[in-house]
């Protein structure tokens, strides 16, 4: 019985030593950015009657840096506005209508998350303004 308990202590100590050692060889953030926070890049400003409002489920996202990589990747996107919360999970989506859900879903892709299923409405321009 006391081999056991010693060589199950001894697994604990050696995953914790593996743990701490990635740790410092790739960086303590979960996206691997050695704590690095990632700059939000600011949103374009929309206006038009063509715009359309999504709500689009972010999955893969496990911190904040995360939700940043990815409204950075969509607000790239020419005639999108995105803000992405990580309680939430989603991503708030302003864009002309002739974007695509395609490259919408791409952006968050390359982001290195995967995007759900959307819901969507139609908005107008004069609810666009910025607060």
């Amino acid at each position: 019985m006391n081999i056991l308990i010693l060589l199950i202590l001894a697994a604990v100590i050696i995953f914790a030593v593996v743990t701490l050692v990635r740790r410092k060889k790739h960086g303590s953030s979960c996206c691997g950015g050695g704590g690095e926070k990632v700059k939000a890049v600011k949103a374009q400003r929309l206006a038009g009657d063509d715009l359309r409002e999504l709500v689009l489920p972010v999955g893969g996202m496990t911190c904040e840096n995360c939700a940043r990589r990815v409204q950075n990747a969509l607000n790239a996107i020419p005639g999108v506005q995105a803000k992405v919360s990580i309680g939430t999970r989603t991503a708030k989506i302003r864009c002309r209508a002739d974007v695509t859900e395609d490259a919408l879903r791409q952006a968050v892709r390359d982001a290195g998350s995967v995007a759900g299923v959307r819901t969507e409405r139609t908005i107008q321009s004069d609810k666009l303004t910025p607060k």
